[in-house]
């Protein structure tokens, strides 16, 4: 199967392009947005991180090496279309729109980083594992039988496919040719279990064969590959050509989230040969007369500028109500989940 669904790549680690007539295509403008929003996401990241650390903001997933499947797929939607992320793909949903303050607030507990911008279709994070790949068919199904061409880019890793969600979705979407790409960043680990062990699959790709999707395995740190693709797929389902598959092989640099320790079951030098894929686009800048010194240094200082303003706004709302976890469940809450609430804030002292 690693030979009927080999790794699409249009750059290479040293930022070359393998293929004239993409890098055609290829025009400043595309340059500097991909820099520009993988570069915003980086020094996002690197900041929640950080602030987990000081204690100010709680357990945090980070993303980095996963920039370009973020960021190149985004780029790929219009701005009615709908974004369904799990809980590591913030990179995405800032790029797409997504109010930084706001996801800030989501990391430190407060409800508020679960709403979206006016008019933005992002869907809240998913924590559990594939939730939201039903969620995403069942909005492409509703945008198709409105007569829209809205469609749906839904996120998940690859443990998500081991999942009864994953087949599900991509069976209801194969049935009713919903307008879905189902993006998956696969980067070899489900939290600690190495892919190898949680399918034998050989690829993700595959598994679109038994739904009868078109199905495509790319270089996932390779922004253009990302880029491109994904707007193959999107052009595909807005002529109603139905649903992707896309298997984007990407590395996740640190651990699964903060209270994960990675040196206990991933080998050291493991993923030392992986090109950051943020490096590669600085790579292909040089190699190919992008890389301005003063456009890079200004909107390095404005994006953090951004990011620190950000932070500086969050620490502005008050603490998070521990009454939030159980008041948006039921409109008439149970009576366990009543006693549940004042167990809970007694111990807090707030009973």
């Amino acid at each position: 199967m690693e030979e009927q669904f080999p790794i699409q790549q249009v750059m290479d680690d040293q930022g070359n392009i393998t293929d004239e007539k993409t890098l055609q295509q290829i025009d400043e403008e595309l340059v500097k947005k991909a820099y520009y929003h993988m570069k915003r996401i980086r020094l996002f990241d690197r900041k929640a991180i950080s602030l987990q650390r000081q204690g100010r903001i709680g357990t945090y997933p980070p993303f980095e090496g996963q920039e370009a499947s973020q960021v190149g797929s985004v780029l790929a939607l219009g701005t009615d279309d709908w974004v369904f992320p799990t809980y590591r793909d913030h990179g995405a949903t800032l790029t797409f729109g997504a109010d930084m303050v706001r996801t800030f607030l989501y990391w430190n507990g407060r409800a508020e980083g679960c709403v979206p911008p006016e008019g933005k279709n992002i869907f809240p994070a998913a924590v559990p594992n594939a939730t939201q790949i039903p969620h995403a068919v069942g909005t492409a199904w509703a945008e198709k039988r409105k007569g829209t061409q809205n469609m749906t880019l839904c996120y998940f890793g690859d443990g998500a496919t081991s999942e009864g969600d994953f087949h599900e979705g991509l069976n209801f979407a194969s049935v009713f040719q919903t307008p879905t790409i189902f993006f998956n960043q696969n980067n070899r680990y489900a939290i600690s279990v190495p892919i190898e062990k949680q399918m034998h699959s050989k690829t993700i790709a595959q598994k679109g064969l038994a739904y009868d999707l078109p199905s495509v395995r790319i270089d996932g740190n390779d922004i253009f590959s990302v880029y491109f693709e994904t707007k193959k797929a999107v052009e595909r389902a807005r002529n109603g050509g139905g649903p992707t598959l896309i298997e984007a092989v990407t590395w996740r640099t640190g651990a699964h989230t903060t209270a994960d320790d990675p040196t206990k079951y991933r080998p050291k030098e493991q993923g030392k040969d992986v090109v950051n894929p943020l490096d590669r686009l600085e790579h292909f800048m040089k190699n190919y007369s992008y890389w301005y010194d003063a456009w890079i240094d200004q909107i390095e200082h404005e994006l953090t500028e951004e990011v620190e303003a950000a932070v500086e706004a969050m620490e502005h709302f008050p603490q998070p109500d521990p009454s939030d976890l159980f008041d948006h469940v039921f409109a008439n809450p149970p009576e366990q989940l009543s006693e549940q609430k004042q167990s809970y804030l007694e111990l807090l002292g707030r009973g």
